[in-house]
């Protein structure tokens, strides 16, 4: 081939590689496998990418998920079979959570497919060899495809990652093994981010019924949901909060997409796990715009919560539904946006919100009493250490309802993962939310069950330099589904998890403190500022020392599963 034919052209791993790059990812997680080695060296030849080998790929996947949060998109890169199907979990979970994770498997060789051979890591089925991971990850993904052409490479890593950008879901793609070194078209100049309008007529539609209605209410109220990450509408979401003057409350999985400093702001709205006063204001009011929300069982609690279809607008990413009436091809920022400019400002919620919320109990900044520590008193603590540059990834467990009662400064994040509550996502996760922004300390909140499913991934995240602390609540029991419904399967074999954890260091450093009272906690708290690395700190709790809420909600959760709940919400 000429030599100029070859300058202009890459090989298939090095046009994957470009293109992740050009999407602004700078990081992705990998397991080496012996079907996705030549594809790895490719991606490798990119100085501006960086591996970041993780112990597993159910870790990997959490991570991207993580790194997604933070940088609104990810990479994993695994190998055919059986890594693939180990990170199925984490690909699934976020689908549920609309993050567009880019999941990258080499595959088997195309000729060992045409001479119909006996494949590893495959069913032993030789003419199925090829078709069950992919038909997993086609119900798992937005779009699932296998690269076997050369000619066809190129237009198929473009046609995923527009798919993966465009639905805010994973993508899946496979390429040969003995593909990922061929030369193909280098990338050309592409614009892979779709740029969506709403169609006029139906936002004209949507926002004068939405309008009317919403004028026309006594006492109307803002709830965030935790699509308006999907939706890319936050900030539209405060444009507006700022102009109808509305009392303003978050779901519980869109805590910290309004700032909690805002005066408008009035808490959790989460059933009766609510904020004190949050939902007796909400559940009253005579009109509620909820944007972006998953009404679902854990975010209702059991479909207890009182949300009555007369009174709600759903605005969502898919549909504006307000009356009974539904409106399509609507871009949820504008619409928001377009909202802001023509409701009334009124803000009788917030006034009676005002007037009917508990006084909170203050505590002492600093104590030093040698006492037992309590769950309450630790995250007295915590709250006291956040800043703007914190962010918090709260656990599936007893940390998702202290983490709700922590007041958060401006510019602090929270994350969680309510919709798919995967226990031992919060490991990975760190990891990933780390290595996405190393200007942000992180704060981990990680019960010990939840820890004991992912724990190596420790090993991962100091591998890599990463800082912050991670708290792992040790009350040997799987507290959550203690509440929910308690057995034999929920008491943990104990670890000395503090010292498990010093032994996965290798060449970083680690802080890592055990503490029993208040006055070690604040002991271990003030080393951990002055340590620029990884800082474990194992708190030893009362096995049924949980939040308060933690008991009526999985009370609730129980019932409904057991068949007692109400079925709609």
């Amino acid at each position: 081939m000429p030599m100029n034919g070859q300058m202009n052209q890459v090989t298939v791993g090095g046009y994957l590689a470009q293109r992740l790059e050009e999407i602004g990812i700078r990081d992705y997680f990998a397991i080496p496998g012996d079907f996705n080695l030549s594809l790895l060296d490719e991606l490798l030849k990119n100085p501006r990418l960086k591996m970041i080998n993780c112990c597993n790929e159910l870790n990997a996947g959490y991570a991207a998920d993580g790194y997604c949060r933070e940088k609104g998109v990810a990479a994993l890169v695994l190998t055919f079979g059986v890594g693939g199907l180990s990170a199925v979990n984490a690909v699934a979970g976020a689908f549920a959570e609309d993050l567009p994770v880019i999941v990258v498997s080499g595959g088997p060789n195309v000729r060992s497919l045409v001479e119909n051979r006996v494949l590893h890591h495959t069913l032993a089925l030789p003419e199925d060899a090829d078709k069950f991971v992919l038909a997993i990850y086609k119900e798992i993904t937005a779009h699932a495809v296998v690269i076997r052409e050369v000619s066809t490479a190129a237009f198929r890593i473009d046609e995923a990652i527009r798919i993966a950008l465009s639905a805010r879901k994973p993508v899946y793609i496979e390429i040969a093994c003995n593909l990922a070194g061929a030369l193909i078209s280098r990338p050309n100049p592409l614009s892979l981010t779709a740029t969506l309008k709403s169609d006029p007529n139906s936002l004209k539609k949507a926002l004068e019924h939405v309008t009317a209605f919403l004028n026309g209410a006594r006492q109307p109220v803002l709830v965030a949901g935790g699509r308006l990450r999907t939706g890319d509408a936050r900030e539209a979401f405060e444009t507006l909060a700022a102009a109808c003057a509305y009392g303003v409350a978050c779901m519980p999985n869109a805590k910290s997409f309004f700032p909690e400093t805002n005066p408008q702001f009035m808490g959790i709205y989460w059933g009766s796990a609510s904020s004190p006063g949050c939902r007796e204001v909400v559940e009253s009011s005579d009109a509620y715009l909820f944007a972006g929300p998953i009404f679902s069982d854990y975010t209702t609690v059991g479909f207890s919560a009182l949300i009555q279809p007369a009174r709600l607008v759903e605005a969502s990413p898919e549909r504006i539904l307000v009356e009974g009436q539904a409106y399509h091809g609507i871009v949820l920022s504008e619409f928001l946006a377009g909202l802001a400019t023509q409701l009334n400002a009124n803000s009788t919620s917030l006034d009676a919100y005002l007037r009917i919320k508990e006084a909170a109990h203050v505590a002492p900044s600093v104590t030093t009493k040698d006492l037992s520590l309590s769950t309450r008193r630790l995250f007295h603590h915590i709250n006291e250490s956040l800043d703007g540059a914190t962010t918090i990834v709260a656990e599936t467990g007893d940390s998702w309802f202290n983490g709700m009662d922590l007041h958060l400064p401006d510019g602090c994040k929270f994350e969680i993962q309510m919709q798919y509550g995967s226990i031992g996502w919060s490991v990975g996760a760190f990891l990933g939310l780390a290595a996405a922004n190393p200007q942000r300390r992180v704060i981990g909140l990680i019960g010990d069950g939840s820890f004991q499913m992912t724990a190596q991934e420790v090993s991962t995240i100091l591998r890599y330099n990463c800082s912050g602390v991670i708290f792992l609540m040790n009350n040997g029991a799987y507290t959550i589904e203690v509440m929910i419904h308690d057995g034999p399967y929920n008491t943990l074999q104990n670890w000395n998890y503090a010292a498990m954890v010093e032994s996965l260091k290798g060449q970083s450093s680690i802080l890592s403190r055990v503490v029993r009272t208040e006055k070690g906690l604040v002991a271990a708290l003030k080393k951990s500022r002055a340590f620029k690395g990884l800082t474990f700190i194992e708190v030893i709790l009362d096995r049924t020392d949980c939040n308060k809420v933690l008991l009526g909600w999985g009370t609730a959760v129980a019932d409904y599963n057991g068949g007692k709940g109400n079925a709609t919400s």
